[in-house]
């Protein structure tokens, strides 16, 4: 049996929105920068874990997909926020 089909429907929209902000906020920054931000941003979201994305959409209310969108644009600043405010820490506090 396979699952490699399974996985979290936040990961790939807050890789995309990463990856967004890599082409002018977040231009220069390196991998394991990213890396931490798209961690800690992950690690604030609820899990959702569906097979298909495209499935998910579907069924998915307009209103719905908005309120996710915006949680992850909001998730993702915090997240950057976070990892900037902490780079010169030796042991860095979590988010409340």
């Amino acid at each position: 049996m396979s699952f490699e089909s399974i996985h979290n429907y936040y990961e790939q929209l807050v890789l995309d929105r990463i990856r967004e902000l890599t082409a002018d906020t977040l231009a220069g920054e390196n991998e394991d920068f990213l890396c931490d931000v798209a961690c800690v941003a992950l690690n604030q979201l609820p899990s959702r874990y569906v097979r298909h994305n495209v499935d998910t959409v579907f069924y998915m209310p307009v209103q719905e997909r908005a309120h996710i969108q915006q949680d992850v644009f909001e998730t993702v600043n915090r997240a950057i926020e976070h990892i900037n405010s902490h780079r010169d820490d030796k042991c860095p506090k979590t988010i409340p």
